[in-house]
């Protein structure tokens, strides 16, 4: 039995191998793509739904089945129990409709309770193409008493405990390796018609060096793994140094990924990137890049020095597309196709549960 589970094992990294292709990377140059504001809504603060505050909405997706977007709110059980919500938004080629919260409920312990507070930090969330079952990340902890592993969970849509995926040994949080505080699985998304999962790290593993600065970018990592969890690759993904200076004080700012998309529900190897800045008393920078893992070194057991990282082509700043605001961007997915053949882009913005911020709707049409 463990010669045939080795030899499956192998011929699913095979079959991963020549569906990423060995072409090799080059170099592409930041370009605008055809991408137009449809519109924007920003939702009351502290909104009340059936006895919950909507807040810190830093995952979405889209249920064809339903006509529903599954949000995952970033509470860890300190105002309401973890939790998601379901919502209808109206959108078409007009513009953004009105936004409907439809239902909530809570995500559950494999012994079917409400997490216990700070347990876990729900980040993204995916709706399985094949089973309508969720897909959540959360990023674990790390302080000075505490080191709780980040994961992959599975919940049933009423919210009951269905499985968790395996994630790689790098990304355990160890005393002197692994993630970063709150710098973990931001992005997950379905590829290749939904027989692959994959995920990213927000900021680089401690042993992968510093994080952004305003004069140097830094490498996170994106795993690929079977749906049913075999670890198959996984690969370095440039970011961007930090776009501005903080101030009055220096140094800071950050920039890490914030959320990962299919850019083809059929094509493993094309990623929507969506890079998220924040800078002390300047704001936040949000862009968004097609990724290409073709060609791309498998890192999944190595470190990152010699790894040639995968390519990426800026698709859009959205400073560029007439915003009222901008603020923390946190979660992106695609709606609907429109009657023009265009197809929508839905983000959404993690208020962070703060006065100061705003939770923002945002409608993209892609031609």
């Amino acid at each position: 039995m463990a010669r045939r589970g080795q030899a499956r094992r192998a011929l699913t990294v095979a079959i991963c191998a020549v569906a990423l292709g060995s072409a090799p990377a080059a170099t592409a140059a930041p370009e605008d793509a055809p991408i137009r504001l449809l519109g924007e809504r920003v939702l009351p603060y502290h909104l009340d739904f059936r006895g919950t505050t909507v807040g810190g909405l830093s995952g979405i997706d889209y249920s064809a089945r339903t006509g529903e977007y599954i949000l995952i709110s970033d509470d860890r059980s300190e105002r309401n129990p973890v939790r998601i919500y379901t919502a209808r938004i109206g959108v078409d080629g007009t513009g953004l409709g009105q936004v409907e919260f439809t239902g909530t409920r809570p995500l559950l312990t494999s012994a079917g309770r409400t997490y216990p507070a700070k347990s876990v930090d729900p980040e993204e969330i995916r709706v399985d193409p094949w089973t309508g079952d969720y897909y959540w990340t959360q990023e674990g902890e790390r302080d000075e008493a505490v080191l709780i592993d980040p994961s992959v969970r599975i919940a049933r849509p009423d919210g009951a405990f269905a499985g968790e995926l395996p994630i790689p040994e790098n990304e355990r949080m160890r005393p002197n390796s692994g993630p970063r505080c709150n710098g973990v699985l931001e992005g997950a998304t379905f590829v290749a018609g939904g027989t692959l999962f994959v995920t990213s790290v927000e900021s680089p593993l401690s042993q992968d060096g510093p994080e952004a600065t305003t004069t140097s970018g830094a490498l996170s990592r994106i795993t690929v793994q079977a749906r049913s969890g075999p670890l198959l690759a996984q690969y370095a993904y440039p970011m961007d140094p930090v776009f501005a200076e903080s101030r009055p004080e220096p140094g800071r700012g950050g920039n890490g990924i914030a959320s990962i998309l299919a850019a083809d529900p059929l094509d493993p190897t094309k990623l929507l990137v969506l890079e998220r800045a924040f800078v002390d008393g300047v704001g936040n920078k949000i862009r968004i890049y097609e990724a290409d893992l073709a060609g791309a070194t498998d890192v999944l057991d190595a470190p990152l020095a010699a790894a040639r990282p995968v390519t990426k082509r800026l698709l859009v700043d959205l400073a560029d597309i007439g915003l009222g605001a901008i603020d923390n961007v946190e979660g992106m997915t695609w709606g609907p196709r429109l009657a023009s053949g265009e197809r929508t882009l839905i983000l959404v913005s993690d208020n962070n549960f703060s006065e100061k911020q705003i939770t923002q709707i945002i409608a993209l049409a892609v031609r």
